[in-house]
C-alpha cells in the first residue's frame, strides 16, 4: 500500500483510502488470508443471508402487489369498489408504509435482524391473510394501510442490512440477487394467481379470497424459521466462528476509510437530513420508483388491455418478469465488476424509456408487438434498481446516518409508490397512454438526475484528491464525519 498525504492515510488496491492504524493492523500479529479463504467466506455469507432474505422479499413483493391478480379474479366485482377507491387502495398501502420506515430501520438497529424482522413478517401475513375478509371498500382500504405499515420493516432494513456484511463493490450483486425475488415475484404471482382462481367457490370463497389466504400463509411460515436462521450483525454472529468474524469486520473496516462510525450519533442522523446527496438518491428514487410500482400494480391489467382474456393475462405476465430477472442481475454483476453505478442505472433506464414509447406507439400494431414493447419496459425498469439502491449504501458513511439515510431515501421512494397508484386509470383503458408518457417523463428526469450526480461525485472525489495536506489535515477536524471525511472515496 502506498502512503499519501503526509502518510495520513493509505490508498488500498481498488483506490479506498484508509487510515494509518488499519492499515498497521496486518503488521500486528494479523494473518491476511488468501483468496480461497475469502472465496470460501463469502460463499458462507452467501448461502447464509441472500437466499433466505430473497424469499422473504419474494414474499413480501408478492403481498404487496396480488391485488392487481385479485383484481382480475373478481375482487372489485364482489365488493362493488369504484375504480377511484380502488386505485387509493393501491396508493395507501405507500403512506403507512412511508411512515413507519425511519423508525423501523432504529429499532433494526436496536434489537437486531432476527428479532425485529420475525416481529413485521408476523404482523403483515396476518393483515395479508385477513384481507381476505374484506367487504366493503373502506376495509380494504384500512387493510391495505396497515399491511404498508407492516410491511414497512422489511425493505429498507434488508438493503441496510446488506451494507453490514458486504463491502461496497459486493453489494450491488447481493442486492440484485435479493431484489431479483421481486421479479420472481412477479412471475411467480401470475402463474400462481392463474391456479388460485381455479378455486373459485371452494369452501364458498372466492379467488381473490384465496389469493390473499395462500400468498399469506407462507409468510407466516418463515417468520419463525426466520429467528433461528438470520443473523444480526457481523460482530456477534454465531455461524461463523471467531477467525471468519475478524475477517469481516476488518474487510468492513478497510472498504469504509475512515467512514467506520457503529455508534449512535444525534450528529449522524441530522447529518442524513443535511446532505444534499441524500436528496439527489432520493430523486433518481422516486424517478424510478413510480414506473416500477405502477408496472408491477397493473401489469395484468396492462397486458388484458392488449386483447387478451383476464385468465390469459395473469398467465403472460410471467415471461417479462422472468426476463427481467435474468437482466437485472445480469446488469448488477457488471456494476459491481466495473465498480461503477451511475452508467448502470443510466443503461437500463434508456432501455426502460424505449419500451414505454414502444408501448405509445405500438398501440394500432397489434398484440403481439405490444407484448413486446411491455417486456422491454419491464426489463429496464426493473434492472436499474440494484446498482440505484447500492449506490446510496455505498457512498454513505456512517451505521447511523445510513440507516437513517437509507430509510429516508426509500421512504421518498415510496411516496412514487402512492403516486405509481394512480398513474393508470380505467378510463385510459385498454392502452393506458396517458399512464406510459408519465413513466417516460420520468424515466427521461433520472437519466438527467443520474449523469448529473455522476459527475459531481467524480468532481468531488478529484477535488480532495488534489488537497494539499495542510487542507486534508483541516477537513479531517471534527467528529462523525462519515462520508465528509477528505479521505473517503464515493463511487459514481
Amino acid at each position: 500500500m502506498s502512503s499519501v498525504k503526509d502518510e495520513q492515510v493509505y490508498t488500498n488496491e481498488k483506490g479506498d483510502v484508509t487510515s494509518l492504524e488499519l492499515a498497521n493492523e496486518s503488521e500486528d500479529g494479523f494473518v491476511e488470508p488468501s483468496q480461497a479463504e475469502m472465496r470460501a467466506l463469502l460463499w458462507k455469507l452467501d448461502l447464509r443471508l441472500i437466499p433466505f432474505l430473497g424469499v422473504l422479499y419474494l414474499c413480501s413483493f408478492l403481498d404487496r402487489v396480488n391485488i392487481g391478480n385479485a383484481k382480475l379474479a373478481g375482487l372489485t366485482k364482489s365488493i362493488t369498489i369504484s375504480d377511484n377507491d380502488y386505485n387509493w387502495a393501491l396508493s395507501i398501502f405507500f403512506i403507512g408504509y412511508i411512515l413507519f420506515e425511519i423508525p423501523s430501520n432504529l429499532m433494526l438497529k436496536k434489537i437486531g435482524p432476527s428479532k425485529w424482522i420475525p416481529i413485521v413478517m408476523i404482523t403483515w401475513g396476518m393483515v395479508m391473510c385477513a384481507m381476505a375478509a374484506v367487504k366493503t371498500s373502506a376495509g380494504l382500504l384500512v387493510a391495505r394501510f396497515f399491511l404498508g405499515i407492516t410491511e414497512a420493516g422489511l425493505f429498507p432494513g434488508t438493503i441496510f442490512y446488506l451494507s453490514l456484511w458486504y463491502t461496497r463493490e459486493e453489494q450491488a450483486t447481493r442486492v440484485a440477487l435479493f431484489f431479483g425475488c421481486s421479479t420472481i415475484a412477479g412471475a411467480f404471482g401470475g402463474v400462481l394467481a392463474y391456479g388460485i382462481m381455479q378455486m373459485e367457490g371452494l369452501q364458498n370463497l372466492h379467488g381473490w379470497q384465496w389469493i390473499f389466504i395462500l400468498e399469506g400463509l407462507p409468510t407466516l411460515i418463515l417468520a419463525f424459521a426466520c429467528y433461528f436462521v438470520l443473523p444480526d450483525f457481523p460482530e456477534n454472529s454465531k455461524f461463523l466462528n471467531e477467525r471468519e468474524r475478524e475477517l469481516v469486520v476488518r474487510r468492513l473496516r478497510l472498504d469504509a476509510g475512515p467512514a467506520t462510525e457503529q455508534h449512535f450519533s444525534w450528529v449522524q442522523f441530522r447529518a442524513a437530513f443535511t446532505d444534499y446527496k441524500v436528496y439527489l438518491h432520493s430523486l433518481v428514487y422516486i424517478c424510478g420508483a413510480i414506473p416500477l410500482y405502477s408496472l408491477s400494480l397493473f401489469l395484468p391489467s396492462i397486458i388484458s388491455g392488449m386483447g387478451f382474456t383476464s385468465l390469459t393475462a395473469q398467465a403472460m405476465s410471467a415471461p417479462p418478469y422472468a426476463i427481467a430477472c435474468i437482466f437485472t442481475i445480469g446488469v448488477a454483476i457488471h456494476a459491481d465488476k466495473r465498480r461503477d453505478r451511475g452508467w448502470h442505472i443510466f443503461f437500463p433506464v434508456a432501455v426502460g424509456a424505449l419500451g414505454y414509447l414502444l408501448l405509445i406507439v405500438l398501440k394500432s400494431k397489434g398484440s403481439a408487438a405490444m407484448y413486446v414493447a411491455a417486456c422491454i419496459t419491464t426489463t429496464g425498469v426493473f434492472s436499474h434498481i440494484p446498482a440505484m439502491l447500492s449506490w446510496f449504501t455505498n457512498n454513505i458513511g456512517g451505521h447511523t446516518k445510513r440507516g437513517v439515510a437509507t430509510a429516508f431515501i426509500i421512504s421518498i421512494g415510496n411516496v412514487g409508490g402512492a403516486i405509481g397508484g394512480q398513474v393508470y386509470r380505467s378510463t385510459d383503458a385498454p392502452f393506458y397512454t396517458t399512464g406510459h408518457a408519465i413513466c417516460l417523463a420520468l424515466m427521461c428526469t433520472s437519466m438527467v438526475t443520474t449523469l448529473t450526480f455522476k459527475y459531481l461525485l467524480n468532481r468531488e472525489n478529484k477535488r480532495r484528491e488534489n488537497l494539499t495536506p495542510e487542507q486534508f489535515e483541516q477537513e479531517s477536524q471534527g467528529t462523525d464525519l462519515c462520508d465528509k471525511h477528505p479521505g473517503f472515496r464515493y463511487i459514481s
